[in-house]
């Protein structure tokens, strides 16, 4: 989980100098307690939306030890990001959005889309980052869409049914 930290607190720095009005942020590195929160964080349909917003709540539920349940109809873009944090689980039958980074839909220059691919990327767990890096991340109109059961099929914890 220091690991998460890390990248975050990486994100934090570099993320500063595009975002504008944002002054530097603090960079502490968050250290859980000793286990999870009881009450997980029940995620409904979630169609996304900023990075840099996103990025701090990942921050904030991971610090506070949250696991998360994707449990809605859908999970677009940085929703899917959720996956990254320890102890995610998601039902089989929510549809997941990926897709690049882009200014509202603009493309990025190279080297931003680069970088931003890299940020959404750690937050994927093995083998759907490698997919996100080769493929997923060449759509910025539309997302790939990638049923929860397939996700688990994948690795990804399925969460119990109520």
């Amino acid at each position: 989980m220091q690991f998460l930290s890390l990248r975050l607190c990486k994100w934090k720095r570099r993320f500063a100098g595009y975002v504008m009005g944002l002054s530097v942020l603090s960079c502490v590195l968050a250290v859980p307690g000793a286990g999870y929160s009881e009450q997980p964080l029940v995620v409904g349909s979630d169609r996304g939306g900023f990075l840099h917003d996103r990025l701090v709540e990942l921050e904030n539920l991971q610090r506070n030890g949250i696991r998360v349940e994707l449990r809605g109809r859908i999970c677009y873009s940085t929703c899917t990001m959720f996956l990254g944090l320890p102890g995610t689980c998601v039902t089989p039958d929510t549809i997941f959005g990926f897709h690049g980074p882009s200014r509202h839909g603009r493309p990025l220059s190279a080297l931003d889309f680069q970088y931003f691919s890299e940020v959404m990327a750690e937050f994927y767990p093995e083998p759907i980052k490698t997919w996100f890096m080769e493929t997923g991340r060449n759509r910025i109109r539309g997302v790939h869409k990638i049923k929860g059961s397939e996700l688990i099929r994948l690795g990804v914890l399925a969460c119990r049914t109520a």
